[in-house]
């Protein structure tokens, strides 16, 4: 004799009902850093945001770099209002997002991110769900970070689900790159990093970079590093610098917008299911900051 569960259970199968809705996909999370700066970590964020927007994938882009937020200048968008206003000027979360080309949005970070550690848990949960808004809005959420090992960039690294680390074929950005896929090796903040050569002087140099990389990596640490493409040197790049004009934008059919056009494609068909969603990275990132 079926007990009164398993009757209601029976009759939704029979209504063809479903008991509990599939769980939602959110956005892939991708934390972009690099081991130090001047590497084009930023203008590789904005553009590769703008490529995918192309691809109509709907695209939000954090400027996390806490100390030399840069989004906002290349794309030559001033933001509405920033994460701290969201925390404690009573704005909400459609106030402060900017509007870039292409429907490519960002939030600039300002000091809200320094702020996290200071949060009480209505506070928490209030951010929890503002950044929740993103869950089904988006499909990559791009976090761009500061340069280096600090509490910061790792926080942010350990938060998201994918990474990618820009690297350049000097050999200072080689070993400050590979110190710091070492270190997320070491504590386990990632099994898997994918890699970025920019400003390479051909396609050669930039997979000889690569290979160098993941030679040692393979050998030393406990942690997968996957080449995703290189972009190399090119005058139209530092021309929209300057004129704040994307290169993506400005020169559709240069060199560089063809290799990042491989990139985002490597991306989109590298899709990985995401497992902790908007509020599982915030929740994480509260966390590790505090």
């Amino acid at each position: 004799m079926m007990d009164q569960a398993s009757k209601l259970r029976a009759l939704a199968n029979d209504a063809n009902v479903e008991f509990a809705a599939k769980p939602e996909r959110g956005p892939r999370i991708i934390t972009v850093t690099s081991g130090k700066g001047g590497v084009g970590k930023t203008n590789f964020v904005v553009n590769l945001g703008l490529c995918l927007a192309k691809m109509k994938q709907r695209v939000v882009i954090f400027d996390a770099d806490l100390g030399l937020s840069n989004v906002d200048v290349l794309m030559g968008v001033t933001p509405p209002g920033n994460l701290y206003e969201l925390l404690y000027n009573n704005k909400n979360i459609k106030e402060i997002i900017a509007q870039g080309p292409i429907n490519l949005r960002f939030i600039s970070g300002g000091s809200g991110f320094h702020e996290l550690s200071n949060l009480d848990q209505k506070q928490r949960q209030n951010l929890i769900n503002s950044l929740n808004y993103f869950q089904s809005e988006t499909d990559f959420v791009l976090i761009d970070t500061g340069a280096g090992i600090s509490k910061n960039v790792l926080g942010f690294v350990a938060a998201a689900e994918e990474v990618i680390v820009i690297v350049t074929p000097e050999p200072t950005s080689l070993a400050d790159a590979y110190s710091l896929i070492k270190i997320m090796s070491k504590f386990n903040v990632q099994s898997e990093v994918n890699l970025i050569v920019n400003m390479a002087s051909n396609i050669r140099e930039g997979q000889q970079t690569a290979d160098k990389i993941i030679m040692i990596a393979n050998r030393f640490l406990q942690i997968k590093v996957t080449f995703l493409g290189s972009i190399c040197t090119n005058p139209v790049v530092v021309q929209a610098v300057k004129s704040q004009n994307p290169f993506v934008l400005s020169h559709p059919y240069s060199t560089a917008t063809k290799s990042l056009t491989v990139i985002a494609e490597n991306l989109i068909n590298g899709y990985q299911q995401p497992v902790k969603g908007v509020s599982g990275f915030i929740g994480k990132l509260i966390s590790l900051f505090g």
